[in-house]
């Protein structure tokens, strides 16, 4: 058996590192998941479509049954399939008619004339979430960081989203990617991490203004996440414990102070109260004594002090 040891091992962690560096972390336009809507009712409507057409002429042509009939059955088919057809409820169907635009068709059942209109595009009018990438934007203090940010956004005019622009997801990608590398040349990278909320508002203000021409809403603008280089990252760190350690020493300064204070006050309460210092005498005495442990030894003067404080108190 072949035994891999840690020389190998960390060969094959740096491979991985390499592989990962050159791959494109650019997020596609749309995320789909296992739970995406299924179009398999629009599917089966076209199967039906097909199957209804054939049905009737091969049962009409049935008495003159050959290749022909199987192909005008089959033809026929295909031409009702292709003229009735059905769009999803979240979905609208632009229409062109000998290149020009006709219409949008949809939701539900549509028709389509053959060799006259054509589908030009089907278009998606959900809220639809774009994951984007700006790598090495630069802030006004001159560091590159790496913006990870998601854009939620809709179409509410399917009719501008097919004329005004080509490919209309990759283009507010795109817009997305400009913006946000416009807006973090204009922040510096500690007001990038403290402002990021209030960038994301301007990012949306921006991004809806820039696709209200294109029938596109945008809904909102989230930043995810902001990677600065390693070193970078290290000297912040070493601030920031800088920064801790002169608060904390500062702060000890403070209390020192306010202790040193409180101990003025005390000297000058014992100063002019005699009584006051005796009995914070006895107080220490009662203290050292209480567990019976030891054996206390105090001078004639501190019992002096007791047994005046007792005249006192009889007087």
């Amino acid at each position: 058996m072949r035994r891999f040891g840690p020389q190998r091992g960390r060969r094959g962690s740096e491979q991985a590192d390499v592989a990962f560096a050159n791959v494109s972390h650019e997020s596609p336009d749309n995320i789909i998941t296992e739970k995406d809507a299924s179009r398999v009712g629009v599917y089966s409507f076209a199967l039906l479509m097909f199957a209804a057409g054939f049905a009737a002429v091969f049962v009409l042509s049935s008495p003159w049954l050959s290749v022909f009939t199987v192909l005008g059955s089959a033809a026929a088919g295909l031409l009702l399939a292709s003229t009735l057809r059905v769009a999803a409820q979240w979905e609208h169907v632009a229409l062109l008619r000998f290149g020009r635009f006709r219409k949008i068709a949809g939701p539900g059942v549509y028709v389509v004339v053959p060799f006259v209109d054509s589908v030009a595009m089907h278009i998606d009018r959900r809220t639809i979430t774009t994951a984007f990438y700006a790598e090495q934007a630069l802030t006004s203090d001159l560091v590159s960081v790496d913006v990870d940010a998601i854009l939620f956004w809709m179409v509410y005019d399917s009719e501008k989203a097919c004329l005004e622009v080509a490919n209309f997801p990759q283009a507010v990608r795109r817009a997305a990617q400009t913006a946000v590398r416009d807006a973090i040349g204009q922040v510096t990278l500690a007001e990038l991490s403290v402002r990021r909320r209030q960038l994301d508002h301007e990012l949306q203000e921006f991004m809806a203004e820039k696709c209200e021409e294109w029938g596109i809403s945008v809904i909102s603008v989230e930043i995810r996440n902001i990677k600065i280089p390693k070193e970078l990252q290290d000297s912040l760190a070493r601030e920031a414990q800088a920064e801790r350690e002169r608060d904390a020493r500062v702060l000890l300064a403070d209390v020192e102070r306010e202790i040193s204070e409180m101990y003025v006050e005390a000297a000058r309460v014992y100063n002019e109260e005699p009584g006051a210092m005796q009995l914070r005498a006895m107080n220490l005495s009662y203290e050292s004594a209480r567990d019976g442990k030891g054996v206390l030894l105090a001078p004639s003067s501190l019992a002096d002090g007791f047994v005046d404080l007792g005249k006192d108190m009889a007087k």
